[in-house]
């Protein structure tokens, strides 16, 4: 799974009444962190628990360059070396603070001085004029080989998106400067998609369909609601994993359960960001990866696992000459994803359908890809 990017909310304008919507909807749709006055910073710990970022040594991180060199209030020095914002940062470094840098991009020299009033925070806040992916281009690449994360200013989702997504990197988060609610929590949907990787699903031939027995298997309940066409990946075989549709569809039988897929025997490897688990070693709290006929991810909290003693079926299909294998419940709600995106009732396949698999012809060791001889089958 690719590094979690976050989303700050700025809430730094002249009043709390008008600041507060701004931090309580960050708190409700998952922001990161909250961009503050001083002076607001005990109204906020009263309302959540977020982390807070703030011209002051009572904030998680402590913010350098507001009203001062970064924005311009103060002239920049000709020589970067007698700069009070980089002094500061350098001192409140050493004492152990988390420090955040503050620049506004009025010019190529204020680029050049970002730069180097990074070289001594952990976190970058730059804010663009009339700039957009150029200048953060630059910063990325000046930075790239430094712990610094950079925080881009931004007003809406598409410019999130772009922020993000600049360069192989993109930034690290966002700051968001908005009072339209609405886009606090797409910006944190953007954030969510971004920070996400896309698994490559091919169509594998089923070859074989065969009640085997009584086994213990094994419900993934999160605290995601998932919908047509998602599920997790499943499988025998850790390099062949099938993709088994979640429990969103309405059914004669019993009522839909969108936040859970029904994932198979004790035994099976399920697919969580780049590496793979036993289902049986799931545990409320742990995340698990959603993933779509697409091959869209997205990350989901586990609720709760149940494991009970239930009639099971084997499945075998053939990718790319490679037999795999998994094993799911006897049960018509159980369901995977069939090469048009649909779900395909377990006791309904036979063999030459076609389902949706994400395969690898490299084996995998504690859960970790290696390029080495395993044979499972």
């Amino acid at each position: 799974m690719k590094k979690t990017k976050s989303v700050w909310i700025k809430a730094d304008g002249s009043t709390w009444e008008e600041n507060k919507p701004r931090v309580t909807t960050g708190l409700e749709s998952g922001a990161d962190t909250v961009f503050l006055n001083a002076g607001d910073i005990p109204k906020v710990r009263e309302l959540g628990n977020i982390k807070i970022a703030a011209p002051s040594e009572d904030a998680d991180i402590v913010v350098v360059g507001k009203e001062s060199e970064g924005d311009g209030t103060t002239k920049l020095p000709a020589d970067f070396a007698n700069s009070e914002d980089i002094a500061q940062a350098q001192h409140l470094t050493r004492e152990g603070k988390t420090v955040a840098g503050y620049v506004v991009i009025k010019n190529k020299k204020y680029e050049q001085f970002a730069v180097e009033l990074g070289k001594s925070c952990d976190y970058l806040v730059v804010i663009g004029t009339d700039w957009k992916v150029i200048p953060l281009e630059n910063l990325i690449a000046g930075l790239q080989k430094l712990d610094v994360e950079i925080i881009a200013g931004v007003q809406n989702s598409e410019e999130a998106k772009l922020a993000l997504e600049t360069l192989e990197h993109g930034s690290d988060g966002v700051l968001l400067d908005t009072d339209n609610l609405s886009e606090i929590k797409k910006v944190t949907a953007v954030r969510d998609r971004s920070g996400m990787e896309n698994i490559p699903l091919v169509k594998a031939t089923v070859t074989k369909v065969k009640p085997v027995g009584m086994g213990d298997r094994v419900c993934v309940d999160t605290a995601s609601l998932m919908v047509l066409g998602e599920g997790m990946l499943i499988g025998s075989q850790s390099n062949g994993l099938f993709l088994v549709h979640s429990e969103s569809e309405e059914s004669p039988y019993v009522a839909a359960r969108p936040f859970r897929v029904n994932a198979g025997a004790v035994h099976a490897y399920i697919r969580v960001g780049e590496k793979t688990r036993y289902l049986s070693e799931l545990a409320s709290g742990d995340e698990v990866l959603i993933v779509d006929s697409e091959g869209e991810t997205r990350p989901a909290v586990v609720g709760r696992v149940k494991i009970e003693r239930r009639p099971l079926m084997l499945v075998e299909a053939e990718v790319e000459g490679t037999r795999i294998k998994t094993l799911l419940q006897n049960a018509e709600t159980i369901k995977l994803v069939g090469s048009d995106g649909k779900p395909v009732p377990v006791t309904a396949l036979k063999e030459g359908d076609e389902v949706m698999v994400y395969f690898e012809a490299t084996a995998r060791h504690f859960g970790i890809k290696i390029e080495e001889t395993i044979i499972e089958k």
